[in-house]
């Protein structure tokens, strides 16, 4: 009689043999990869097959490792760090030669030994470039463009050489750049020369400059003047793309800081030079914007914002005192009617406009900061009356009109009139805290409901067969909730700055705004309105819980440990709301707070003991949720861990294998778990963590103090993890224990070594050590070379 398995025992089997043909898959899939690597050699491309993982690392060409243990580089990566060390090994060589080592020869042993130096380095890459080694060419160029500027540098202390240093460094660098760029012309296969020469091309104007004239304003002029070099070369389409990142990240910088030097001295007001320099600055970033091909628009905002600045630097000139900061203010719509109306290409125009209308606001804001500034200090400086019956004059007369401009100005206007009146009319603290509170609540109804904001509001519409011009709002609804939810944010923050001298109306002033953010977070709809709003709540609770540890006068660090309450709060809010944007919201902020938190609780050894381990509670409570399992998780460990460590230090333990091991055994027993359920997985991401906090820690210490009882055990350790990564052929061990084997003996033996090394000048090791390191290099690149050539033949013939 046959027995027929049950439903359950017959699942159970099918999950047995699916998971048993998903390991053999594994394996046959990082065997082909293997094999593929052998015939095709190290050079393998995407024809290698389907594998992935360490399947392609082993296609690379690296033998295959137990449990997929590989090597996790590129011979190209290997290749270019050889070289790159090798390269900075020499340089540096040659800097200690000739600052620290210089003296020892006469003028004639100087002068030949650079010459032949400088002469090798920069012609060795012709014979390499025929050789086929390019990457070795271009360390050796590299090398060579770092002696020429030694070379300039040994000729500048010729002592009968009577130049100026700003003088003879202009010229250098001039002739230099130019050399330069001849050597990249004539070796067009080296990339390196060509972008080294534009880098060093910013320095000759602005040095000769300051040589002949030292005013800031003739320097802004020189930097402006390599700035507009630098966009011609930066627009030339023919030129290597090197070429012109160099071009464009120079223009930036030195079109930069001329602006800077304009800009101090037009806001200080000494003559019309420093507006005409802003407006060339800007006519320069404009003419780049209409030219280039990509980021038209982040070219146009900046020139916006000079345009605007230089006319309103001169424009301030005539301006009658008391005036300064309004005649700022004409050349702002005059650049947004241009925007709009001047037929600009879109992007342009589109930067244009996003420049004149953050002007005109931070124009606003500062002619706006008294009023504010009333209200922050005590209500003790009076605002007139007649000023805020201006403001709400302007605001009323704004409210008809039919456009959205014209009702965000109202709007804004309408704010400061209301910050402004507590201040008019002198009222006492509590009187104004109520008012601003009120102000608070007004804003955040018309966030929530802005519908009555846009009351006759138009949009235009689109023509028959066409679309409305990209200026034109969609959702003026959207654009007045968001006026409003900023205006709300910024009553509460007057409001607030006015409580400071009092931790009572402190505590008043915070709590308040964040329950009626917390209700406005609620009734707001989904997006991001409703994030900034809960994101507010949070930051207004925990200013309240530490304005009421301060008026309870609790030390720092006990205020530290009340305001862990709030990132719990945000865990349990956040495990409510799950994937909203709210949540993340939320969360990041609390975890803000949390970092303030540990913040104030290091101030007492106990308080930042306990903590980190509170926080790691809450992180641990958070990662139980899916979602959140990647981030917090990991949160939780660090923080558990440094708890621990902090613990151990309260306690006096000064042996750090105590705060190590604890933490390392485990990790190697997880990777241990990890290996079995997943072969395919690294051994770096398996025991990489776990053997690098048992045993780096402990080479630290033995390099930082003495003794022979930790060097012999750190030894006998790294051994055995050596042998270990030998016998199962696994990279993280072997390379880990080897290296921490190898440092552990250079300890032992560094008197020995010092003793000798000090016997050699200063610049022979890293000399040899690069030189070196170049051979090698080399030697791989040609190896690599061949590998490609027997590949190519083998594709040919087969």
């Amino acid at each position: 009689m046959v027995n027929v398995p049950s439903p359950h025992e017959e699942l159970a089997l099918l999950d047995r043999e699916l998971a048993w043909l998903d390991t053999r898959r594994t394996q046959l899939l990082a065997r082909r990869a293997w094999l593929l690597g052998v015939v095709r050699g190290p050079m393998a491309g995407p024809s290698a097959g389907p594998a992935t993982g360490p399947a392609r690392a082993w296609a690379a060409g690296a033998p295959p490792m137990a449990g997929g243990g590989g090597g996790e580089t590129s011979p190209r990566g290997v290749r270019d760090v050889l070289l790159t060390l090798g390269g900075v090994l020499l340089a540096v060589a040659a800097v200690a030669f000739t600052v620290v080592g210089w003296g020892r020869l006469g003028v004639g042993g100087r002068a030949a030994v650079l010459a032949v130096v400088t002469a090798g380095a920069l012609g060795a890459p012709v014979l390499l470039l025929r050789r086929g080694l390019r990457a070795t060419a271009e360390a050796v160029s590299a090398v060579g463009l770092v002696l020429t500027v030694l070379d300039a540098y040994a000729l500048r202390q010729v002592p009968d050489l009577e130049v100026g240093a700003l003088g003879y460094t202009a010229a250098a660098s001039a002739v230099l750049a130019a050399g330069w760029a001849g050597y990249g012309a004539a070796l067009g296969a080296l990339r390196a020369p060509l972008p080294a020469a534009v880098a060093l091309a910013q320095l000759p104007l602005p040095l000769f400059a300051a040589a002949v004239d030292p005013r800031p304003l003739t320097v802004a002029w020189a930097l402006l003047a390599t700035a507009a070099v630098d966009t011609g070369l930066a627009l030339a389409g023919r030129l290597p793309m090197a070429v012109r990142v160099a071009a464009c990240a120079g223009a930036c910088a030195t079109g930069g800081w001329a602006v800077l030097l304009a800009g101090g001295y037009a806001v200080v007001g000494t003559g019309a030079e420093p507006g005409v320099l802003l407006l060339v600055a800007g006519g320069l970033a404009l003419a780049g914007a209409w030219r280039t091909p990509w980021g038209r628009t982040g070219w146009a905002v900046p020139a916006g914002v000079l345009l605007v600045a230089g006319a309103g630097a001169l424009l301030r000139l005539v301006a009658p005192e008391g005036w300064a900061v309004a005649a700022w203010l004409p050349p702002a719509p005059a650049l947004a009617a241009v925007a709009v109306r001047g037929g600009l290409p879109r992007a342009v125009a589109r930067g244009l406009l996003w420049a004149a209308a953050g002007v005109q606001a931070l124009l606003v804001a500062v002619w706006a900061l008294p009023l504010v500034a009333a209200g922050l200090t005590g209500l003790r400086a009076q605002v007139p009356w007649a000023v805020v019956a201006v403001l709400v004059a302007v605001a009323v007369g704004a409210v008809p009109g039919r456009s959205l401009e014209t009702r965000l100005g109202a709007l804004a206007v309408g704010w400061l009139a209301l910050v402004a009146v507590p201040s008019a009319a002198a009222s006492p603290l509590w009187a104004a805290l109520a008012w601003w509170l009120g102000v608070v609540a007004v804003f955040l109804a018309g966030a929530v409901r802005p519908g009555w904001l846009r009351y006759g509001v138009r949009v235009e519409e689109p023509a028959p067969g066409g679309a409305a011009p990209w200026w034109a709002p969609r959702t003026p609804e959207w654009v007045l909730g968001t006026a409003a939810l900023a205006a709300a944010v910024g009553a509460a923050l007057v409001a607030v700055g006015a409580a400071v001298p009092s931790p009572t109306a402190a505590v008043v002033a915070l709590a308040v705004p964040a329950g009626l953010f917390a209700g406005a977070a609620v009734l707001l709809g989904p997006g991001g309105r409703q994030a900034v709003a809960a994101g507010a709540a949070v930051l207004a609770a925990a200013g309240a819980v530490a304005a009421g540890a301060w008026a309870a006068e609790l030390p720092v660090h006990l205020t530290g440990l009340a305001l862990l309450v709030v990132p719990a709060a945000t865990a349990a809010v956040g495990a409510l709301l799950r994937r909203r944007r709210p949540a993340v919201v939320v969360e990041a902020v609390g975890a803000g707070v949390a970092v303030v938190a540990l913040g104030c609780a290091a101030t007492d050894g106990a308080a930042l003991a306990l903590a980190p381990g509170l926080a790691g509670v809450v992180a641990a409570a958070t990662a139980v949720r899916p979602e959140r399992r990647p981030v917090a998780g990991y949160a939780a460990a660090a923080l558990l861990v440094a708890a621990t460590w902090v613990r151990l230090a309260v306690w006096g333990v000064s042996v750090p294998e105590a705060y190590t091991l604890p933490v390392a055994v485990p990790a190697l027993a997880v990777g241990v778990l990890r290996r079995r359920r997943d072969p395919a997985a690294s051994s770096w991401a398996a025991y990489g963590p776990g053997l690098a906090l048992g045993l780096l820690p402990g080479l630290v210490a033995v390099w930082g103090e003495g003794g022979a009882l930790r060097p012999l055990l750190l030894g006998v350790a790294a051994l055995a993890v050596t042998l270990a990564g030998a016998r199962l052929r696994l990279v993280a061990p072997l390379v880990l224990g080897g290296t921490v084997l190898a440092l552990t003996a250079l300890h032992e033996l560094a008197p020995y070594v010092v003793q000798a090394v000090g016997a050699l000048p200063r610049w022979a090791p890293p000399a040899l050590a690069g030189a070196l390191l170049l051979a090698v290099g080399a030697t791989y690149e040609r190896r690599l070379g061949e590998v490609r050539r027997m590949r190519e033949a083998l594709r040919r013939m087969g």
